[in-house]
């Protein structure tokens, strides 16, 4: 039997129109990543490698791809706040992508507010309805399987804050769908958002 499948080894290649890798694992969470450098220059840009990997205590992480302010930020402070992006607030969250100079605030340049953080020294965006202060916990530069150092480093925090607005949470449940937050899908410019309609629900299985 032969598998009509498409194979490729990624050190040799994709032989597609496009790398189908992000496309494939997503779509994403956003890390929309407020930081702030020692000298009090705020920082505020969106990662697409951000997820959540641990309960007690809760730890957030995202991948810097290459040196940039945040990573530099963290390690100097040793602290940052995640903003969930959410459909309303998609445009600011484009808008802070850009590859703007380390003195630029991009609170400013997206139009958004910043809010004193009650734990940490860093503010969080007051328009986001959900955010998590965090204090950096590690960070680890990324190797290959063959060690060799790859120029990319894991931030991970613990999350020693968390903020919520009021109307996302029903009978004390998070409603994740009232937020609409968005994803990250693959290309340079594909996002999805959480609906409602999209919800299923499935049970663990007991064993036996």
């Amino acid at each position: 039997m032969t598998e009509d499948k498409h194979f490729y080894e990624p050190a040799k290649g994709h032989g597609l129109v496009h790398d189908p890798f992000n496309a494939i694992v997503g779509p994403r969470p956003i890390g929309w990543i407020a930081s702030q450098a020692a000298n009090g220059a705020l920082n505020l840009a969106p990662y697409s490698f951000f997820n959540a990997f641990n309960y007690t205590p809760p730890i957030v992480g995202f991948a810097s791809v290459g040196r940039k302010d945040s990573l530099n930020n963290i390690e100097q402070t040793g602290e940052f706040v995640w903003n969930l992006a959410t459909r309303p607030l998609a445009e600011a969250m484009n808008l802070s992508s850009a590859a703007a100079p380390p003195e630029t605030d991009e609170f400013g340049l997206a139009g958004l507010t910043p809010v004193p953080g009650r734990i940490v020294n860093v503010p969080r965006v007051a328009e986001s309805p959900v955010a998590f202060e965090c204090r950096c916990s590690q960070i680890l530069q990324l190797t290959s399987a063959a060690g060799g150092k790859i120029e990319t480093w894991l931030v991970l925090g613990e999350v020693v804050g968390v903020h919520i607005d009021q109307a996302l949470l029903k009978n004390g449940s998070y409603d994740t769908a009232a937020a609409h937050p968005i994803l990250r899908g693959g290309g340079p410019a594909d996002y999805f958002e959480v609906m409602a309609e999209s919800l299923f629900h499935m049970r663990r299985p007991m064993y036996p």
